[in-house]
């Protein structure tokens, strides 16, 4: 159970980088000349201030050296640098992260390093990241849950038994969720994964939710992606629906 501190994620803009709410730096002054090593060697510095700064230099460098600290650096006391470095973590990808990647998502009770967590987790391309991510997608707060269900598409496209678990929970998100960007990144989802599936029951009940989505979603912005969804997968049945209701000017 997350503190209810993470709740303050849900007042905020839940679409937003995982470090908009890090101060940003102004001028170069703030931090040395960007190379890798002085960078590796701020992420051992004593202040947190300089940790943070050095994992957010890893955010654009890539340097393999890094990936080492950096998963240290995920237990910091400081959660401004263990939210850099889920972000550096996941530019920097690594085998090797993933699996502490996913005891932070389980453990940390801010809803900003989770949030970052579950980013990193998308682009890491390693199918233990899916059900981690389909955990978060069911039960976190809904700025974590909006990366989960976009990062759900990255990971699960892996493999066929990964989308045919991951479906199921992104059309309960699709259909329940209260965030109409969460509905909005499962209907995303759905399409990316569906372009992978042959015509069978999981597909057809996939492409159900989406025409379900574009027909009764209060929210323009789900139905348009919805309708998005469909396109792109270029369903026939979905495609017929899209053209009744552009007819009878409904969407």
């Amino acid at each position: 159970m997350h503190s209810d501190e993470s709740n303050l994620l849900e007042t905020e803009n839940q679409t937003s980088s995982p470090l908009d709410f890090i101060d940003p730096i102004r001028n170069k002054s703030e931090i040395p000349e960007v190379n890798p090593e002085q960078m590796l060697s701020l992420l051992s510095h004593p202040e947190a201030s300089q940790r943070m700064l050095a994992a957010r230099a890893f955010c654009e460098l890539q340097d393999q050296r890094a990936i080492p600290r950096l998963i240290e650096l995920l237990e910091d006391n400081c959660p401004l640098v263990r939210v850099s470095c889920t972000y550096a973590l996941g530019r920097n990808h690594s085998s090797k992260s993933v699996e502490p990647l996913i005891k932070l998502l389980n453990e940390d009770w801010n809803g900003y390093v989770r949030k970052g967590v579950v980013w990193a987790l998308g682009n890491s391309g390693d199918r233990s990241a899916v059900q981690p991510l389909i955990h978060a997608l069911k039960t976190d707060i809904s700025a974590v849950r909006l990366w989960a269900a976009s990062g759900l598409a990255q990971v699960a496209i892996l493999a066929y038994e990964d989308i045919i678990a991951a479906i199921p929970p992104l059309m309960i998100g699709l259909r329940r969720d209260k965030m109409a960007a969460v509905r909005s990144n499962c209907a995303w989802s759905i399409g990316q994964l569906c372009r992978e599936l042959p015509s069978n029951v999981v597909y057809a009940t996939a492409i159900d939710a989406l025409i379900e989505a574009l027909v009764e979603d209060e929210d323009l912005g789900v139905k348009e992606d919805a309708k998005s969804a469909i396109l792109k997968v270029g369903d026939p049945r979905g495609l017929r629906t899209i053209e009744e209701l552009e007819m009878e000017g409904l969407i």
